[in-house]
């Protein structure tokens, strides 16, 4: 990656990017493509999966977003009408996020899942014989074991929860639950997760260009039932590969930022230009930062 679009890719992400642009539908997937967020699926290669000496695909690889996944960051782009099944507890929970708090990641608070499955940054997979790890944009990761059927009995709540991984054929099935609920999103759109929420993504490389995941999301003190959540990745060009990026070294938006992303629009993206916003006190202290 050019040194120009890294930077531009580095400077956009955190704060500015989720907080002020693409959270509120204002970067459209051609505005995306030059920032170097999207793959080209029309060059990314059908040659066949690539495999581990043990049979299994090898997810390994720099996976970017695809201009079909649209709206991006919104978890509930596959129900119809973007309409998530929220409980009455649920929809509380949406209001307060959406007048009350600050995006968290734009405070620098890790997404966590499924949140990092309707990103629109890219991301990296590295495969060893015995787990598979995630490596995100802001510098953290996770890692998920091969064959554990068992969660703790007792986990600690954490940004990605207790994940347990196994094979079925060729997908890898990851189940996760005991999630932190404070300060957490499920997507961009500002909708809320719970400590009872539980998520499990199955992912699938179905040619040497491609990477995909169809992710259920359950939890029962927000949502009525359990939702699907589907999408594909397209492998990055050789020379790409994360950066270091430090979010708290390059949040100087923190201090103007407001409450929530906004209404909804047609599309399932948000923005301040739908509905108003109450006013925005003078510091994100109010927000209990």
């Amino acid at each position: 990656m050019k040194l120009k679009a890294l930077m531009l890719c580095a400077t956009l992400s955190m704060p500015s990017l989720w907080a002020a642009d693409t959270a509120n539908g204002r970067h459209e997937p051609g505005e995306l493509q030059a920032e170097g967020l999207l793959g080209e699926d029309l060059t990314a290669s059908s040659a066949p999966t690539p495999r581990t000496a043990d049979g299994h695909p090898d997810f390994s690889g720099f996976w970017k977003g695809s201009r079909a996944t649209r709206p991006v960051g919104n978890i509930g782009k596959d129900l119809p009408g973007f309409r998530l099944p929220l409980t009455a507890a649920g929809q509380a929970a949406l209001h307060d996020n959406l007048t009350k708090v600050i995006d968290p990641e734009s405070r620098c608070i890790i997404g966590g899942i499924p949140r990092h499955d309707a990103s629109a940054l890219p991301f990296a997979v590295v495969q060893s014989r015995d787990h598979v790890a995630f490596m995100y944009m802001y510098t953290y990761f996770r890692s998920v074991p091969f064959d554990v059927h068992q969660h703790e009995e007792d986990p600690d709540p954490s940004f990605f929860g207790n994940e347990i991984g196994w094979w079925e054929g060729d997908t890898f099935v990851i189940d996760s639950l005991g999630f932190k609920s404070s300060n957490m999103w499920i997507d961009e759109n500002g909708n809320p997760q719970s400590d009872a929420m539980h998520v499990t993504e199955r992912w699938t490389r179905p040619d040497v260009g491609h990477i995909r995941v169809e992710a259920t999301i359950n939890d029962p003190k927000y949502y009525t039932h359990s939702f699907q959540y589907s999408r594909t990745w397209i492998a990055g060009k050789p020379d790409e590969h994360l950066r270091e990026y430090v979010c708290s070294e390059n949040n100087v938006d923190l201090a103007h930022l407001g409450p929530g992303p906004g209404g909804v629009r047609a599309d399932g993206t948000r923005g301040y230009d739908v509905a108003p916003l109450p006013a925005i006190p003078p510091t994100p202290e109010a927000y209990g930062r």
